[in-house]
């Protein structure tokens, strides 16, 4: 066990409960929510407790400025080994010339790279936030809008899917300098194959965001975008399964340009624990368990979307290619806050979301987003999913109805014990 010392003599225990049981209660609290309810954020997930382990070493005491073999402060051989791993790992699971894994988070990560590739003011094509994209693709609200300039690109309005017909004659008309791919709540396959020769075709740069589905492309379960786009980031939580954090992976061509951008341009000293948990969850997602856990997510999503489509939901674009799929609740006549809060109270764990061609407001927009990956996790499949979907559609069906609400509530509790994790 470790100890702290203070002062001559004096040992305290490094006991969280002992030390502070305010946030002790907190951590043990949220560990029995998540335990109990059926968590179907799509962004979300659980790590395996090696990752955990990562993230609690004490490599978090450790500053470390710099690159491997190029840091500005002393002591730096076991970061540099972890750091190492890392790398090599995300390289062989990607197929990448040059991995940076220093960036703290999707955000930043994608910051770096506008960063790295334009100079304020030009303009660049990503996918409309109302229409699936991100926020860091281009919102009016996020650096991305305010510092460039976006042209968004939208789905088809009767299809709900790419257009990349149009597309294709948005960025002759614009030539923007970069074009990126990949979203937040798109629940079909992208072709980044398609997308880098538009980009090619105009001289634009192609940049693919695969935060969501980094998992399913090391599956082969989605289109992957190397080795032709220019760059590309993930986080590594969500279907990588690993800990809160980002990488960046880039053509040789960008990777000084790319790492200067994140250090120093917008960051300081990596953080050694997560990068730690990175390699660490690299490293799961090079077992055969990792291939077959992302095949079950895939299976569990159309399993989920195609019952509740049968018990008269609408899904944008009428089911999933992916982990995630969006309901369009405007035939229900209840709003995303409203389904949301009620999901909430019978222990089912969602977000509100828009749609496309939504007419609501963000906080209170027409749909809410679902995903496969912590129920996936957990191990349940199929018949769950239908479980899963009968509860749903129960719950939105009884929003006022406290005592059916409270049934529905037992039965989830009743499911979440079946599939223990922590």
């Amino acid at each position: 066990m470790f100890h702290f010392y203070y002062g001559v003599g004096r040992i305290q225990p490094n006991n969280l409960k002992h030390i502070d049981p305010a946030v002790a209660q907190a951590i043990e609290n949220e560990k029995n929510r998540q335990m109990n309810v059926i968590e179907l954020i799509p962004s979300e997930n659980l790590v395996s407790t090696a990752v955990l382990e990562a993230m609690g070493s004490i490599f978090t005491n450790k500053y470390s400025e710099g690159y491997p073999h190029k840091r500005y402060y002393g002591g730096q051989e076991f970061v540099d080994v972890v750091e190492e791993l890392a790398i090599e790992r995300a390289k062989r699971l990607f197929g990448a010339e040059h991995v940076n894994i220093q960036p703290y988070s999707g955000s930043p990560a994608n910051m770096a790279v506008y960063f790295a590739l334009l100079n304020p003011g030009d303009k660049f094509m990503g996918m409309s936030l109302a229409h699936g994209g991100h926020l860091t693709h281009g919102s009016a609200v996020s650096f991305s809008g305010i510092l460039y300039r976006q042209i968004p690109y939208c789905v088809d309005k009767e299809t709900e899917m790419m257009d990349y017909g149009a597309l294709k004659k948005l960025a002759e008309s614009e030539r923007p300098k970069m074009i990126v791919s990949g979203a937040s709540a798109y629940p079909r396959e992208i072709d980044f194959k398609a997308i880098d020769e538009i980009a090619d075709s105009v001289g634009a740069y192609s940049f693919a965001d695969i935060a969501h589905i980094a998992g399913l492309i090391i599956a082969n379960l989605h289109k992957s975008p190397f080795p032709f786009t220019d760059v590309v980031t993930t986080t590594t939580h969500k279907t990588l399964r690993g800990p809160r954090g980002a990488i960046i992976m880039c053509k040789q061509e960008f990777a000084e340009k790319i790492d200067k951008a994140v250090f120093p341009g917008l960051q300081g000293g990596p953080h050694d624990h997560i990068n730690a948990a990175k390699a660490v969850c690299f490293a799961e997602a090079m077992k055969p368990e990792f291939i077959e856990y992302q095949k079950q997510i895939v299976k569990n999503a159309k399993a989920l979307a195609s019952e509740l489509m049968a018990l008269g939901v609408k899904l944008v674009s009428n089911g999933t290619d992916n982990h995630l799929m969006l309901l369009d609740l405007r035939n229900r006549g209840i709003t995303g806050k409203q389904a949301e809060t009620a999901l909430d109270e019978v222990n089912i764990t969602v977000n509100k979301n828009m749609i496309p061609f939504d007419e609501r407001k963000p906080y209170d927009p027409s749909g809410i987003r679902i995903g496969t990956p912590v129920v996936t996790t957990r191990g349940m499949k199929e018949n769950e999913m239908k479980e899963i979907a009968k509860l749903i559609v129960r719950a939105l069906d009884n929003i006022n109805n406290a005592h059916e609400k409270q049934k529905i509530k037992e039965e989830v509790l009743g499911l979440c014990g079946r599939f223990p994790f922590y």
